[in-house]
């Protein structure tokens, strides 16, 4: 498919992973998930692989490291798969049916709406849009607010 221009990375043998102690590997990967999920740093647009690893007083080279071998991802689409977990819940959450999909990205951390679909198209295989439709398709309590053409828009 030639939406949004979504190319398949070729895995690469990257030499310093193996000097990574699984030891350390372990600590690490307790680290990373304590301050990007449980302190939801992955809402932060800011809040960089440098920046984490400033925090754990380590290296990014470590820290992609133990990103790429304990969670098979780079960091990016590491934190992505955050965000884009809060956005499902999000989007399928009747308090939150005003939002606009601008909000929606802003809430869970994405610079800008196009990187926020190009994401979730990515992990979801559907936009943002689509997956709260066929949500509100499926809960028919939820259809109560009409969609009009002005909030077509919006999206």
């Amino acid at each position: 498919m030639a939406k949004y221009n979504i190319t398949v990375k070729k895995e690469k043998e990257a030499a310093y992973r193996s000097l990574v102690s699984p030891q350390m590997m372990d600590e690490m990967q307790e680290k990373i998930l304590s301050i990007i999920v449980m302190q939801k740093k992955y809402r932060d647009k800011t809040y960089s692989a440098k920046k984490l690893a400033e925090d754990l007083n380590t290296n990014t080279r470590y820290i992609s490291a133990v990103v790429n071998v304990r969670f098979h991802m780079n960091y990016t689409s590491f934190v992505n798969k955050y965000r884009i977990e809060e956005a499902m819940s999000i989007l399928v959450d009747k308090r939150y049916q005003d939002l606009r999909m601008e909000e929606v990205s802003d809430m869970v951390g994405f610079a800008n709406r196009q990187s926020f679909y190009a994401s979730f198209y990515r992990m979801m295989g559907i936009t943002p849009r689509e997956y709260r439709l066929q949500h509100l398709q499926q809960h028919p309590a939820m259809k109560a607010k009409k969609v009009t053409r002005k909030d077509k828009d919006k999206d």
